[in-house]
C-alpha cells in the first residue's frame, strides 16, 4: 500500500511519464507523415483536396481513417493513448474519491469518480501480485469479469509497427431491468507497451465525429459511447503490477425512463459494475493463484467461478428476453404487471447455459415470468439480505418442488401458487466467497415436511446453487442480487442451471414530503416517462427528508410441455404476483423510516424502547456480577446504546415464556454478525437452536443459579448462526435482566454475551 500511494502521488514520475508519451507520440506522427506522403505532387494534391473537401462540408471529415487504411486507425489509436493516459494519471477529468470504500491494508485500492463530466466516468489504482503481461491477458477477457457484457467479438485486428495491435471490437451489454433496451458498443481497442515497460489497453467508440470504419447495425440495442478508457499496468520491483483503471461511458440517458436516468446517470454505480468488478477480479485471481485461497469440496476456484457467472448470465438472458436468443413474448390476461416470454427454440439449449436435459423430450422449452418496481426508503443490501436469510417469507415450496421436478425425467404436474406453500426450512452451506466477501456461491438445502399422504411425494429435500452479492450496506452504488438455480445433489460441473431470481438497484436519494405515502412501494410501470424535458411537481410544500429509491427486477423460469405451456404461464404470472405481494410486504416492514427518522442501514435502534432496554441490561450486569458491562463514563442514554450497540463481544437479550424455548429480542451489532441475522429477523430465532448439545446441557444446569443468583458463566463452546455455520466463543456469560425497580417479572428476559467469538 505503501509503494502504491507513493507511485499515486509522485508528481515528478507523472511529468517525467507525460514527457515521454508526447514525445513517442510526436515520432508516430512524423513516421506516418512519411508514410502517406509519397513525392510533392501526390502531397500537393492531398493538401488541395483537403481544403477543397473543407470549404465544401465546414464539418471535419476523416478520410483516411476506415479499415483499410491502418495509419489513419493508428492515428486514432495514438489520439485514444493520450486521452487515455491524461485521465488515469492526470485531471483531464474532475476526480472526486468515492466514499464508502474499505481503508487500510486490506483496501482493494484508490478508487474516484467524475464529476461534472461529459458522460460518467470511474477511475481506481491498485496493487496486485501479477505480471503485467497475465494481467493484461485477464482484463482483455471482459466476460470473465463483467458480469453485464453479454458478448464481445473482435472483427479485425491489425499489427503496428511498435509491436502493438489495434483491434475493431462489437461488445453488447445486457440491460439492467426489464424497463429499458441493452446498450452496445463499436469500438477501437489499442494494445501497446511504453519506453518504461508499462503496458497499456485503451479504447474508445468508433463514432461519425473520431471517423473510421462504421459498426454493425443493431435494432435490439442502443448504440452507447465509450470515451477513452482502458488500463495502464506498470510492473513493480520484486513482482507484481500497479493496475490504473479507467471507465468512461455515454451511456445515452435520453433514451430511457425518467425514473430510471439515475441508472445511468451515476459514476459509483459504473465503478461498482465495471471498475472496481474489473480490480477485485484480479486480485481474486493473485490470490488463488498464491495458494491464499482453500476452497473445501474439492472443487477448483475456476470451477465454482464458472457457475457464479453461469447464473448470472442466466438471470440476465432473463431479465432481457432478446428475440436472437429465441424469445418471444406471449399475451397477457389483461394485466400487464407481470411479462411472460417463451423460448422454444431447440437451438439455443445447446451448448449455453441451458442444458438438453432440461428441454421436454417431446416438445416444449423456457418461460420466463419477470416483472420490475419501484421501492422507496428500503437499502437494496438489506433487502436481499433479508430474502436471502427468510427464503419461507416469499417463496412458495410447491413451485420450488416443480422448478427442482425440472430436473428429472418426469417432472410432477403443475402445481398452483398458494399464499403459503408447504413449510420448509434451508440450511446455507457456503462453497464458496469472494476475497471481500462481496460475493457468496452457496447451495441450499431445502428440507420439505409432509403433513398428508398426499404431500409425500414432495416432502424430500431439494437443493439450490444461489448466487448474493451486493449485501454490503457501506458500498456506494452497489447492486444487491440474490440468483437461485435448483440443482440435483450430484452438484456436477456441467449441471444445467435455470436461474431465477431478484436484483435491487439503487437510485438516487430524492426529496420526499411527509405523508401517508412516503414510505410505501409503488408500482414502477405507472410512473414511467421517457424524454428529455419532463418535470414534475413533487408539492407545494419544502421537502424535510431524503428518500432512498431502488428498482426490483424479479425474474423465474420454469420449463414446459407444449400441452402444459397456458398452465405453466398462469402458475408463473400467479406466483409472480404473490412474490411481489410478499416483497412489498417486507419492504414495508424493514423501511427505515419505519422505525426512525433518518435511521440508516446500519444504524442502532434509536426509540425510547432501546434506551430503555439498554440500560436495563447494563444496569443488571452491574447488579449481579458486580463489574462494568461497559466504560463507567457512560452517563447518558444515547451513549450507554451507542456502546452496547459497538461492544466488540455478541451481547443479546431473549424472552423468556411460559413452556417456550426463549426466543431473541436484542443483539448487538456483534451480536447481529454473530448469527448473521437483522435486527427485524432476529425475532424467529430461538437461543436452543443455536447452541449445541453440551451449550444446552451447560445452560440447563446453570439455569436454577441463574434465577436464584442472578448470573452465571458457562465454558467454551461452539454454537451456530441462523446460516448454519458454528461459532466459537470463549465464555458466555448469562444473566438475569431486571427493571429500574430491580423487579423481573415485568421483563422475563435474559441476557447474554458471547466473549471472543469467531466463525470456525
Amino acid at each position: 500500500m505503501n509503494k502504491l500511494l507513493m507511485e499515486e502521488n509522485d508528481r515528478l514520475q507523472k511529468q517525467v511519464s507525460h514527457l515521454v508519451y508526447e514525445n513517442g507520440y510526436m515520432k508516430q506522427q512524423l513516421q506516418t507523415a512519411s508514410v502517406t506522403t509519397t513525392d510533392n505532387n501526390s502531397c500537393e494534391s492531398v493538401v488541395v483536396s483537403g481544403q477543397h473537401q473543407q470549404q465544401q462540408n465546414p464539418t471535419p471529415r476523416h478520410p483516411q481513417r476506415d479499415a483499410n487504411n491502418p495509419a489513419g486507425l493508428l492515428t486514432i489509436a495514438e489520439e485514444t493513448l493520450a486521452e487515455f493516459l491524461s485521465k488515469a494519471t492526470g485531471t483531464a477529468v474532475d476526480w472526486v474519491q468515492m466514499i464508502g470504500m474499505k481503508p487500510g491494508p486490506d483496501s482493494i485500492g484508490i478508487v474516484a469518480v467524475s464529476r461534472n463530466c461529459s458522460g460518467v466516468a470511474a477511475r481506481a489504482c491498485g496493487l496486485v501480485s501479477l505480471e503485467p503481461t497475465k494481467v493484461a491477458e485477464i482484463l482483455k477477457d471482459r466476460p470473465s469479469w463483467y458480469r453485464d457484457c453479454r458478448c464481445i467479438d473482435v472483427l479485425s485486428i491489425i499489427p503496428t509497427a511498435n509491436g502493438g495491435t489495434i483491434e475493431l471490437i462489437y461488445m453488447q451489454t445486457y440491460a439492467p431491468t426489464t424497463l429499458a433496451a441493452a446498450r452496445d458498443f463499436w469500438t477501437l481497442r489499442y494494445t501497446t507497451s511504453l519506453e518504461d515497460g508499462s503496458l497499456v489497453i485503451c479504447e474508445r467508440s468508433l463514432t461519425s465525429s473520431t471517423g473510421g470504419p462504421t459498426g454493425p447495425p443493431t435494432t435490439s440495442f442502443v448504440r452507447a459511447e465509450m470515451l477513452p478508457s482502458g488500463f495502464l499496468i506498470r510492473p513493480c520491483d520484486g513482482g507484481g503490477s500497479i493496475i490504473h483503471i479507467v471507465d468512461h461511458v455515454d451511456l445515452d440517458v435520453w433514451s430511457v425512463p425518467e425514473v430510471l436516468r439515475p441508472l445511468y446517470e451515476s459514476s459509483k454505480i459504473l465503478a461498482q459494475k465495471m471498475t472496481i468488478a474489473a480490480l477485485r477480479h484480479i486480485r481474486q485471481i493473485a490470490q488463488e493463484t498464491n495458494g491464499e485461497i482453500q476452497y473445501g469440496g474439492g472443487r477448483q476456484p475456476a470451477v465454482l467461478r464458472t457457475f457464479s457467472q453461469r447464473l448470472c448470465r442466466g438471470f440476465n438472458d432473463a431479465v432481457n428476453g432478446f428475440v436472437d436468443d429465441g424469445w418471444s413474448l406471449m399475451g397477457s390476461d389483461g394485466v400487464e404487471d407481470v411479462t411472460i416470454m417463451i423460448n422454444s427454440s431447440p437451438g439455443k439449449f445447446f451448448g449455453s447455459q441451458y442444458n438438453t436435459s432440461m428441454v421436454p423430450s417431446f416438445g416444449g422449452g423456457v418461460l420466463c415470468a419477470k416483472a420490475s418496481m419501484l421501492l422507496q426508503s428500503v437499502p437494496p443490501a438489506l433487502l436481499v439480505r433479508f430474502l436471502r436469510e427468510h427464503r419461507s417469507e416469499w417463496a412458495d415450496y410447491g413451485i420450488d418442488t416443480y422448478s427442482a421436478a425440472c430436473l428429472k425425467p418426469n417432472p410432477y404436474t403443475v402445481p398452483c401458487a398458494r399464499p403459503s406453500g408447504f413449510p420448509s426450512s434451508q440450511v446455507i452451506l457456503p462453497p464458496a466467497h469472494t476475497v471481500e466477501h462481496e460475493e457468496f456461491l452457496e447451495v441450499v438445502r431445502l428440507e420439505g415436511q409432509a403433513f398428508t399422504p398426499e404431500d409425500v411425494a414432495l416432502a424430500r429435500d431439494m437443493y439450490l446453487l444461489q448466487l448474493c452479492s451486493g449485501i454490503d450496506e457501506n458500498a456506494v452504488g452497489a447492486c444487491a442480487q440474490l440468483v437461485f438455480a435448483p440443482i440435483d445433489e450430484s452438484f456436477a460441473d456441467n449441471a444445467p442451471l435455470l436461474p431465477s431470481g431478484f436484483r435491487v438497484i439503487p437510485l438516487d436519494s430524492k426529496p420526499v414530503m411527509d405523508g401517508p405515502g412516503a414510505a410505501r412501494t409503488l408500482d414502477l410501470a405507472s410512473t414511467l416517462e421517457v424524454g428529455p424535458g419532463s418535470n414534475r411537481s413533487t408539492g407545494d410544500g419544502e421537502p424535510n427528508s431524503y428518500n432512498l429509491r431502488s428498482v426490483l427486477t424479479i425474474a423465474f423460469q420454469f420449463t414446459f410441455e407444449n400441452h402444459l405451456r397456458d398452465d405453466v404461464a398462469s402458475m408463473a404470472r400467479q406466483y409472480v404476483r404473490s412474490v411481489v405481494g410478499s416483497v412489498q410486504r417486507v419492504a414495508m416492514a424493514i423501511a427505515p423510516s419505519r422505525i426512525s427518522p433518518g435511521l440508516g442501514p446500519k444504524s442502532l435502534p434509536g426509540s425510547p424502547e432501546a434506551l430503555t432496554l439498554a440500560r436495563w441490561i447494563c444496569r443488571s450486569y452491574r447488579i449481579h456480577t458486580g463489574g462494568e458491562l461497559l466504560r463507567a463514563d457512560s452517563q447518558s442514554g444515547d451513549t450507554l446504546l451507542e456502546q452496547l450497540w459497538n461492544h466488540s463481544d455478541a451481547i443479546m437479550c431473549c424472552s423468556l415464556k411460559t413452556n417456550a424455548s426463549p426466543v431473541f429480542t436484542f443483539a448487538n451489532q456483534a451480536g447481529l454478525d454473530m448469527l448473521e441475522t437483522t435486527l427485524v429477523a432476529l425475532q424467529d430465532i430461538m437461543l436452543d437452536k443455536i447452541l449445541d448439545e453440551a451449550g444446552r446441557k451447560s445452560l440447563c444446569t446453570e439455569f436454577s443459579k441463574i434465577m436464584q443468583q442472578g448470573f452465571a458463566h458457562l465454558p467454551a463452546g461452539i454454537c451456530v448462526s441462523s446460516m448454519g455455520r458454528p461459532v466459537s466463543y470463549e465464555q458466555a456469560i448469562v444473566w438475569k435482566v431486571v427493571d429500574d425497580d430491580n423487579d423481573d417479572a415485568a421483563n422475563h428476559c435474559l441476557g447474554l454475551m458471547f466473549v471472543n467469538w469467531s466463525f470456525v
